[in-house]
């Protein structure tokens, strides 16, 4: 699995946009997005991006919740790939809805589409067991602060999350994380559990 963290447009509100291909570009791989921003800014780097000979250049599209920095690219995008989309709202265009721990071939491996409500109702999360990585979309993962209160979908989000091996995380914003996970999550969860719970 290779994993592209495409450039983002320098007029507009976007989260990281991931196409992700297999190492080899085989026929059977899945050439896949993970959110699409705001536009199709993303379509020249998509197209200079070598994604094997006589292979789709885009399969899918994984929505991890339909904010439109993750989601309003859709509109360019799909006319022109043409690519399934998976989304846990089904007002999102013409999506396949998923189930939590859906499997799919992403790349050239399987991945897990977990539902992790928390920052929005519709929020999933894609972790690739293989490799360890989790995409994250824009759940608040760290969280250093006492005080405050958070939804019990948070905190069921962070418990599943966090029960995961995971080596590196790809957010919806900032840079990828690769060390002191473990730590993050059970600080978090600390916190969290310490915290008003509302339902």
């Amino acid at each position: 699995m290779r994993v592209f963290r495409l450039a983002k447009s320098p007029t507009e509100y976007s989260c990281n946009v991931y196409y992700i291909l297999g190492d080899w570009n085989t026929i059977p791989d899945m050439n896949t997005l993970i959110d699409t921003g705001p536009s199709g800014f993303i379509i020249p780097e998509l197209e200079s991006i070598n994604s094997g000979v006589g292979k789709r250049k885009l399969n899918q599209v994984i929505i991890t919740h339909d904010h439109f920095d993750h989601s309003a690219g859709l509109k360019e995008i799909v006319p022109r790939y043409k690519p399934k989309i998976y989304a846990h709202n089904a007002g999102v265009m013409d999506s396949i809805n998923i189930y939590d721990g859906m499997e799919l071939m992403i790349g050239d491996t399987y991945g897990q589409l977990l539902f992790t409500p928390g920052h929005s109702n519709d929020s999933i999360s894609v972790y690739v067991p293989r490799h360890g990585a989790l995409f994250s979309g824009d759940t608040m993962l760290a969280i250093y602060s006492e005080g405050g209160s958070y939804t019990s979908d948070f905190y069921n989000t962070i418990l599943k999350l966090s029960a995961l091996d995971v080596k590196i995380i790809y957010p919806g914003h900032g840079d990828p994380i690769t060390e002191n996970i473990k730590l993050m999550f059970d600080t978090t969860l600390k916190i969290v559990r310490n915290s008003k719970i509302l339902d």
